[in-house]
């Protein structure tokens, strides 16, 4: 045994570690990641070491998912209840005994600086892809109303924080898994038509809802500055709507073939705040363009497609749930960061995979796309 594993070439030693990985979808992954690097080497070259550190989190990200991609998918079920229970613990004790920052209290010190809500983004898709699992070809109107508790519960506390960003990440997560499970669409019809209701209604009674004064009882003051803010920036240009304009003119001024490379005014003249996160999408398309944007555009566009092929191919409820969330969540970063961005969305902080600097954010990434990877070998290795 050790002379023939002696005999083998590196290659042949290797291969079974990447056996199954999904080439259009690492195809994908490289895509998403040069670009991610040209924007911050332009946005955050006087930033310090941000392009530098930004390298750093892609490595490691890259290395995470290879790790996840390891492990099989009946193995990640097994996490599912008590990554989700410790997780809703630690939101607890963040409740009781957290860090406050700036009015918010979403941090936990246990020794070091923790942010609980970080680890719902993954476990509580995970937890209802095993509840799911768990009642495959069964599942009745009880299991979901259970699962829109499971949902709602990680929601509330996050929400209550306040970290409204994070919550809409984590309540998205856990929808798409309870939608692909068969939610009925007798269900989401009404709720999203009472949306689009509420939506009009606000732009229409948007001047007297938001005088000074007006409380809007389930929102916070933070909130609902955003929200008054979106309806109209240029009420107070200087300050509450200085982030979408300075935004929205750093990608009009980008116009169809971009300003160039390092030679964006909006990004280096410090116009654009946040450049190197929440904003630094404004920076890309200054400086590349319609035509930039597009190319980013497709990236995220075949990476949700790869990731839907591959979950919907996967050969367990489990796997498919998981993996269709999981996908899914790409989607909701993008489209929020990028509306935000462009003043179709309030300004949540929700930064754009690939992109925006965030060392949590970036291990996180790696966390999921090492989870569709896994799917992908699983099925690739199942077919052997």
């Amino acid at each position: 045994m050790n002379q023939s594993f002696a005999r083998q070439t590196l290659r042949q030693r290797l291969r079974p570690w990447f056996e199954g990985f999904d080439v259009p979808l690492v195809g994908a992954i490289a895509l998403l990641c040069a670009c991610g690097l040209l924007a911050m080497y332009s946005a955050g070259f006087d930033h310090g070491t941000r392009f530098v550190d930004h390298a750093r989190n892609m490595l490691l990200a890259g290395l995470i998912l290879f790790m996840v991609a390891q492990v099989p998918p009946q193995r990640l079920m097994a996490l599912a209840v008590p990554l989700y229970t410790f997780g809703v613990l630690l939101l607890v004790a963040t409740a009781l005994f957290g860090v406050t920052k700036k009015g918010a209290t979403r941090w936990l010190n246990v020794g070091v600086v923790i942010q609980p809500s970080e680890i719902l983004k993954i476990a509580t898709p995970l937890m209802l892809a095993w509840w799911f699992q768990r009642r495959e070809g069964r599942a009745h109107v009880r299991h979901f109303v259970i699962a829109g508790v499971l949902l709602l519960l990680p929601f509330a506390l996050i929400a209550k924080q306040p970290d409204l960003g994070t919550a809409i990440l984590v309540l998205s997560a856990g929808f798409f898994v309870i939608f692909f499970a068969g939610l009925s669409w007798r269900l989401i019809v009404p709720v999203a038509a009472i949306g689009a209701i509420g939506v009009i209604a606000l732009v229409l009674a948007g001047p007297t809802l938001c005088e000074p004064g007006v409380d809007w009882v389930v929102l916070h003051d933070y909130q609902k500055n955003r929200v008054c803010t979106l309806l109209d920036p240029s009420k107070d240009p200087l300050g509450k709507g200085f982030h979408i304009l300075q935004g929205m003119i750093a990608i009009g001024s980008g116009g169809v073939t971009g300003k160039g490379f390092m030679k964006g005014t909006q990004t280096h003249l410090e116009f654009i705040p946040e450049r190197t996160t929440d904003f630094i999408f404004a920076a890309y398309a200054e400086e590349f363009g319609l035509i930039g944007a597009l190319v980013l555009l497709a990236g995220f566009s075949f990476l949700i497609l790869r990731g839907l092929a591959i979950s919907f191919a996967a050969p367990s409820v489990f796997s498919r749930l998981l993996g269709g969330a999981i996908t899914m969540s790409f989607f909701t970063y993008a489209m929020v960061n990028m509306g935000m961005v462009s003043g179709i969305l309030p300004v949540v902080g929700v930064p754009l995979p690939f992109v925006s600097y965030g060392g949590t954010a970036m291990v996180m990434l790696g966390l999921s796309l090492g989870i569709l990877m896994s799917i992908s070998r699983s099925r690739g290795l199942m077919q052997r």
